[in-house]
């Protein structure tokens, strides 16, 4: 039995979440989707855009890329499953009935599953791994729209569209993600709603609240002292909590974070840096962003009405009050920056000053000083073999191909900024 992990056009929507990273290794709740569907007795397979397969197929060497010459040329996937699939517990059982599902030789026919008017999922296809290989080069939006006319099957599956539905969708679902981590794993209680794996370390004089949800704290992980914990948490392996820092409600942290100063409703992905003092609120961090001394972000309009998001295809409404910034991979602030309410900043770029709009990718951003200039990917390239070799990561051709990749591919936020640019 396989299941065909597939992006399709809307992925666009999610950058820069997406710019580094595919839709199934997005963290909502401590999980990736790839995380819970490894859980599953299926064989994975991803169909992921072109310029991350080599990437991944190094990454993730248990999930096969589509265009792997080993899979069956007759047969098909059992499952074909949306990359922008929310990773919550709930998704996870809808999963595994739709992979129990008779197959179409025991009298069981085709089947898709809608979430809204996008495809969430289609249960046997009737799609061979020879007719899938020959549609890699032109997409997979062809066979999604034949799968159109299959009779609708009535499973809920909810999905991630926008970036700020992958903060809503953290708050929302952390608590019930951390419980399933806890039943699954190897955990000590060391306080009340207090959870420990090997290795992990809780300073002396923490505060901990855990009324609203748990607080796991994961490998050799370690909380400084005079610290407050309020749930639900998520504290990734080798994450470094500083002392003298508050975070709290809905907080999930990827592994190798160094995290101070206030945190409250965000996910941080790994090897980013946020350990100085200031407040990052109901917001997104991708990986390997470091945040200056005293960077903050505002979460709140001054008029407490909900947030508008100002996307590259146009505004959205996300009826949220609270809602602070997305930011993409390798990014970095001075210090003292200030992010105003709701905005989106792309991948490589550096911010000093108040930011005041969105952030294209690869961008000087200095505005408040008249300043906005290209930043070439050579540059990023040699800041990220820095920030590697500190944290004993190898730096790999496709790592660096990824940086020239990504520029290519950000070209037209830089090209709405026109004569802002200095190139």
């Amino acid at each position: 039995m396989s299941l065909l992990i597939f992006e399709d056009a809307l992925v666009s929507q999610l950058t820069p979440i997406t710019s580094a990273r595919a839709a199934c290794c997005i963290t909502v709740g401590s999980y990736r989707l790839i995380d819970l569907l490894h859980e599953l007795d299926t064989e994975l397979v991803a169909w992921l855009r072109p310029y991350l397969r080599g990437l991944y197929a190094l990454d993730l060497p248990g999930l096969k890329q589509v265009d792997d010459e080993s899979l069956p040329a007759e047969r098909g996937p059992h499952l074909v499953l949306n990359a922008r699939v929310t990773p919550s517990i709930e998704n996870l059982q809808t999963i595994k009935r739709l992979l129990a599902a008779p197959s179409e030789q025991a009298g069981e026919s085709p089947g898709i599953v809608w979430s809204g008017d996008q495809v969430a999922a289609i249960v046997h296809p009737n799609w061979s791994w020879e007719a899938i290989r020959a549609a890699v080069d032109t997409g997979i939006e062809s066979l999604l729209l034949s799968a159109h006319a299959l009779p609708r099957l009535d499973f809920p599956l909810q999905l991630m569209s926008y970036p700020h539905e992958v903060i809503a969708a953290n708050m929302r679902i952390i608590g019930d993600n951390l419980e399933h981590r806890l039943a699954c794993g190897e955990y000590r209680q060391l306080q009340d709603g207090v959870f420990a794996a090997e290795g992990a370390k809780l300073g002396q004089f923490v505060l901990t609240e855990t009324d609203s949800g748990p607080i796991v704290i994961d490998q050799h992980a370690s909380v400084g002292p005079y610290t407050l914990l309020r749930g639900p948490i998520y504290i990734g392996p080798r994450t470094r909590i500083l002392e003298h820092a508050a975070i709290k409600d809905a907080v999930s942290l990827g592994h190798t974070t160094k995290i101070g100063g206030e945190v409250e409703a965000s996910v941080i992905e790994p090897y980013s840096n946020k350990q100085h003092h200031g407040f990052l609120g109901h917001s997104y961090l991708g990986s390997w962003i470091n945040l200056g001394a005293g960077t903050c972000n505002s979460d709140l309009k001054n008029t407490y009405g909900t947030v508008n998001m100002d996307y590259p295809f146009g505004k959205s409404a996300t009826g949220m009050q609270f809602l602070g910034c997305v930011m993409g991979d390798y990014s970095k602030t001075a210090i003292n920056t200030g992010i105003f309410t709701g905005k989106v900043i792309g991948v490589c770029s550096m911010m000093y000053g108040f930011v005041t709009s969105n952030v294209p990718s690869f961008v000087n951003y200095a505005r408040l000083f008249g300043q906005m200039t290209t930043l070439p990917p050579e540059v990023m390239i040699a800041t990220q073999q820095r920030m590697f070799s500190r944290r004993k990561v190898e730096q790999r051709p496709c790592d660096m191909q990824l940086l020239h990749d990504m520029y290519r591919s950000t070209q037209n936020e830089r090209d709405r900024f026109g004569d802002a640019l200095a190139f």
